[in-house]
């Protein structure tokens, strides 16, 4: 495992909703975050066909670009009704002819595709949302970090807040939508807390124990480092 140097991070990111929850996990430990966007980074081509690979390409393309260590986050909603689809697609199924991105048409999508395949009953529409934090250096080296979150996908979506598939997903012991809880309830954890509740999160507090607290060793993903 390789120690960070530097308190200061550049998110990979141009998701304003992703670096606001990035920005807030990150905030606590006193580190100083920039965004891609901010910097008028250009978006890399996700080409890749697992989180890791996607996380990998945008946080490396930050590293070099600016010369420091550099935190991706790559997310995916899965229907297990759909084979796990949407997945590495999930941002591809919100985009429109246009190229803008409708995430209320992406859910409307969804539940087509669910109803298509008979996922009526709340036991046939069983899903996750997952995410990978890949932090990269401009040497290529990188580090990853996975959270999971299993629920159920809901209709007609639930909530305002969140961003994404949120208000179509009930985490699993809960009786609200991500769309319904606010930004400290979604994360569920707090520096300190034992539990995380979203994937986000989750996969936050294994980079956070990693890396920021008392480096406690690599966190075994399956996927080697610095190769995406």
């Amino acid at each position: 495992m390789r120690r960070l140097e530097s308190k200061k991070i550049i998110v990979a990111t141009h998701n304003a909703g992703k670096l606001r929850e990035i920005a807030s996990l990150i905030g606590p430990y006193g580190f100083e975050t920039q965004s891609a966007a901010e910097l008028g980074l250009p978006e890399p081509e996700e080409t890749g066909t697992r989180y890791e690979e996607n996380a990998y390409i945008k946080a490396y393309a930050a590293a070099q670009a600016t010369g420091l260590p550099a935190l991706s986050d790559d997310s995916g909603f899965e229907a297990d009704a759909l084979d796990g689809a949407p997945g590495v697609y999930t941002a591809d199924w919100a985009t429109r002819a246009d190229g803008s991105r409708d995430f209320t048409y992406a859910m409307e999508k969804v539940e087509k595709a669910l109803q298509d395949a008979g996922a009526i009953s709340a036991d046939k529409r069983t899903g996750r949302f997952v995410s990978v934090l890949c932090l990269a250096w401009p040497d290529g080296y990188a580090e990853y970090f996975r959270g999971v979150i299993e629920g159920t996908l809901v209709y007609p979506p639930r909530g305002q807040d969140g961003f994404g598939y949120d208000p179509m997903f009930q985490p699993e012991g809960e009786s609200r939508t991500f769309g319904e809880m606010t930004a400290e309830e979604k994360h569920g954890w707090k520096r300190g807390d034992k539990t995380a509740l979203s994937h986000r999160a989750r996969a936050f507090k294994l980079f956070a124990e990693t890396m920021l607290e008392a480096f406690p060793g690599t966190v075994d993903t399956g996927f080697p480092a610095g190769n995406a």
